[in-house]
């Protein structure tokens, strides 16, 4: 009888693991559908992007007319290329080669 109960503990236990695996794949699933803003996206690698050497800003923009994310950069160098990835949560990044970007002196106004 001890053997019986056992077995069908083991099979309830694999059959919960089973259903909640498969709700899970369900979320993955819809989460590809869901996916973050672009705004969210660039707010969420701003800062790592802008501690690579020669990153002066990000930007919102239209690549082939879909949102991309640009990558404001004082030169688009090799280095540059190999170290902003080409995508970031599914939106296309590009390099923008801005030069040396500054405030303006609002004294002037």
């Amino acid at each position: 009888m001890q053997g019986r109960v056992g077995h069908a503990a083991l099979v309830v236990a694999l059959a919960a693991i089973g259903v909640a695996c498969s709700s899970r794949a369900g979320q993955e699933g819809d989460s590809t559908l869901r996916r973050r803003s672009i705004e969210a996206v660039q707010g969420a690698h701003t800062d790592s992007l802008m501690r690579i050497p020669g990153v002066v800003g990000t930007a919102i923009g239209l690549c082939d007319g879909t949102p991309c994310i640009k990558v404001l950069v004082v030169r688009a160098t090799p280095e540059l290329r190999k170290a902003i990835p080409d995508s970031l949560e599914g939106y296309r990044v590009i390099l923008d080669e801005t030069g040396t970007v500054r405030a303006q002196d609002s004294s002037r106004r």
